[in-house]
């Protein structure tokens, strides 16, 4: 029998990547998750920053990191001048400032171009889950498993999950379009 439900769940999966990609990116205000795709390499792994320290914003221009383990503050220094986030670190014991700079409008621009391309490689990737699902119906039909009227059906299910998705990240990245013209 087809399970619509697991490729409804496997579309949501890729929508709260795609929501997790747009936090990181760097708008005009400190935001905490802009640092959640940096990994650091510690104790012999990648770790993720907010399992190194805490990270606050005091200031809406700000990101405070409180390191745990002082012998990590300058992995996690060189980890964010590598990344591609455009902050310069200042360390101050175990403590490091992070201040967030004014986006300039050619940043501005650049950074509306990255959010469109992401969410069209969101939509590519639910567009897949569809030609999955279509696939795994026509299968289905072939070996007299489900009737015509129902692959019929399922299809158009799939395709309303397809079309909400769809339309849930034209939504998101008009959203964050906004929100990085914003000044």
């Amino acid at each position: 029998m087809f399970d619509d439900n697991s490729y409804k769940s496997k579309m949501s999966k890729t929508i709260d990547v795609f929501s997790k990609e747009l936090n990181s990116l760097r708008t005009g205000r400190a935001n905490t998750s802009m640092l959640d795709l940096i990994k650091v390499d510690v104790y012999g792994q990648n770790m993720p920053i907010n399992q190194l320290g805490t990270i606050t914003t005091p200031e809406p221009r700000s990101i405070n990191i409180q390191v745990w383990d002082i012998n990590n503050v300058n992995l996690i220094d060189s980890a964010i001048k590598k990344s591609e986030l455009g902050l310069n670190p200042q360390i101050d014991g175990q403590l490091i400032r992070l201040p967030v700079p004014d986006l300039s409008e050619e940043r501005r621009l650049e950074l509306k171009k990255i959010v469109k391309s992401m969410g069209e490689k969101c939509k590519v990737s639910i567009r897949n889950i569809r030609r999955e699902g279509n696939d795994n119906l026509k299968k289905l039909l072939k070996s007299k498993d489900i009737s015509e009227d129902d692959e019929k059906k399922f299809e158009k299910i799939v395709q309303g999950y397809t079309d909400n998705n769809i339309k849930l990240i034209d939504d998101k990245v008009l959203l964050k379009e906004k929100e990085i013209m914003t000044i």
